[in-house]
């Protein structure tokens, strides 16, 4: 996604016909439209470029300062989601419900949001989809470019599915677009159908993406992005599944990366002048809208000045509509080494504030709530505690699992002249279930505070290999009340029950 570009180019995926205020004569009904219609629409490469464009403009819904229906009222970010039911970062709240748990419902406006909003972002993937399967002849004059939309609509289908699978579990597959009544109330998937179609998705988006971008199209998606996602999907359905194959296929994808490599410096992967860097696959280009800007406006089709920045408010001092600020739990501050560089520089070791993203920060308006600092969805170092678990999972070699952990670490103690901590782990070490641990501890203390890890414990969970419950959280928050195994996925919203008979509710809402 083009970080100055985007506003210029949201524009309608399907151009509907402006027929409004026409009176009823047979003339006036044969006037054209004052709009370009469907059927004038994707005659050029140009005009797909821009249906693309469209479909990367629907990311700034799951990350951007508001979100587009205002499900959970006006200032609404979808960030706590990704962010708080784990046991990496806490709050001082007490009513949080991503954190606490037994307040989450199937009313809830965020989740309602974050539901909607996979959906949108597929059946504009859809549509792009459809379009350049049934383009004319002649229409691309660009060698390779319908092959690249192709994969681009691809990855961003598959990335709204590996969504749904983490979050909600079931959901109804759509891979076409609806044309017809019957279409409407598609029944709920089943196991991991939501990932393997997550998937198929990324495997046939990694066969059409370009390996890199110039500089004016930096942040769409490439084959280090697909294989990193298909590898990470991989990773996760056999950790549920104990699927050995696709461990080994995960490892293969892992494999097909090219070109990338750890930063020097832990913490250029949350500064805003050090985005898209060697170590990052895929990221949300938050930056200013062109043209105008206004924070509290969506950045969608029908509001094209708002911000495309990133709610990060949570880790500062801005505390708005009496939301807390978000810290570091007690337990990830426990799970550093006090020399370990990266302590310093995920939280404050004093008050136990997130330091990521927040201290090499920018606000696009100088102040709190409107930062252009990128998210950054998938990072090497991700990749690479991944594929160590991958290797366990396959039978693979257990002391290269090792190795990649340890390449982690040095990356860290190396910020220090002579540094020791975080010292390696023993390339002696044979018990799996050791080796898994320091995967987990790795992750979390690497990881902290980055969206990953309610999707990590999940999984394990669900594959049993570790036992959640209430005290693994470590939260500020005594009211917390996670219940087994209701809580492993989040309720499906209300107004899907509602028009929805063919979708079955997550058990225990």
């Amino acid at each position: 996604m083009m970080k100055n570009k985007l506003s210029k180019y949201l524009v309608l995926t399907v151009v509907v016909a402006a027929v409004s205020n026409l009176g009823c004569s047979k003339k006036q009904l044969d006037l054209l439209p004052r709009s370009p219609t469907e059927a004038t629409y994707f005659s050029t490469e140009g005009e797909f470029t821009r249906a693309v464009i469209g479909s990367y403009a629907k990311l700034t819904d799951f990350y951007g300062f508001v979100t587009t229906s205002y499900s959970a009222g006006p200032g609404s970010t979808l960030m706590p989601i990704y962010l708080l039911p784990g046991d990496d970062i806490t709050t001082n709240n007490g009513n949080e419900e991503f954190e606490i748990f037994g307040s989450l419902q199937p009313s809830s406006g965020r989740v309602t949001d974050l539901y909607r909003t996979c959906y949108q972002l597929i059946s504009r993937a859809n549509v792009v989809l459809e379009k350049t399967a049934t383009v004319a002849p002649g229409v691309y004059t660009t060698a390779g470019l319908k092959d690249i939309h192709t994969g681009e609509a691809l990855f961003l289908r598959g990335f709204a599915y590996y969504y749904l699978w983490n979050y909600f579990g079931t959901a109804p597959l759509s891979n076409l677009r609806v044309t017809a009544n019957s279409q409407f109330t598609p029944p709920s998937s089943t196991g991991t159908q939501l990932l393997e179609q997550a998937i198929k998705d990324f495997t046939d988006a990694a066969a059409k993406l370009p390996a890199s971008w110039g500089n004016a199209y930096k942040g769409r998606a490439t084959k280090n992005a697909a294989y990193g996602f298909l590898g990470k999907s991989l990773v996760f359905k056999a950790s549920v599944t104990n699927n050995v194959a696709d461990y080994t296929s995960a490892i293969a994808a892992f494999n097909s990366i090219a070109g990338l490599s750890l930063t020097p410096k832990f913490d250029d992967n949350f500064a805003w002048n050090t985005e898209n860097n060697e170590e990052s696959l895929f990221e949300f280009q938050a930056s200013n809208a062109s043209g105008g800007n206004n924070i509290w406006l969506p950045n969608d089709f029908d509001n094209p000045i708002g911000n495309l920045s990133i709610a990060w408010n949570y880790y500062t001092d801005q505390e708005l509509y009496g939301n807390s600020r978000f810290f570091a739990t007690q337990k990830l501050a426990d799970a550093f080494d006090n020399a370990d560089p990266r302590k310093a520089l995920t939280l404050n070791l004093t008050n136990r504030n997130v330091n990521k993203y927040a201290l090499r920060n920018q606000n696009s308006q100088g102040w709190q709530p409107a930062s252009i600092n990128n998210y950054r969805l998938l990072r090497l170092a991700d990749i690479k505690l991944l594929k160590a678990e991958a290797l366990l999972g396959s039978g693979g070699s257990i002391s290269e699992a090792i190795q990649l952990i340890n390449e982690v670490r040095t990356r860290a103690r190396n910020m220090v002249v002579g540094g020791t901590i975080p010292a390696n782990r023993s390339l002696t070490e044979t018990t799996k279930s050791v080796v898994f641990g320091w995967i987990n501890d790795e992750r979390l203390v690497e990881l902290a505070g980055e969206g990953q890890r309610w999707p990590d414990l999940r999984r394990w969970q669900l594959g049993g290999a570790i036992a959640l419950n209430n005290a693994y959280f470590g939260s500020n928050v005594s009211q917390l009340s996670f219940q087994l195994p209701k809580h492993l996925n989040f309720p499906i919203p209300n107004a899907e029950i509602d028009v929805n008979p063919n979708v079955t509710q997550n058990a225990g809402y």
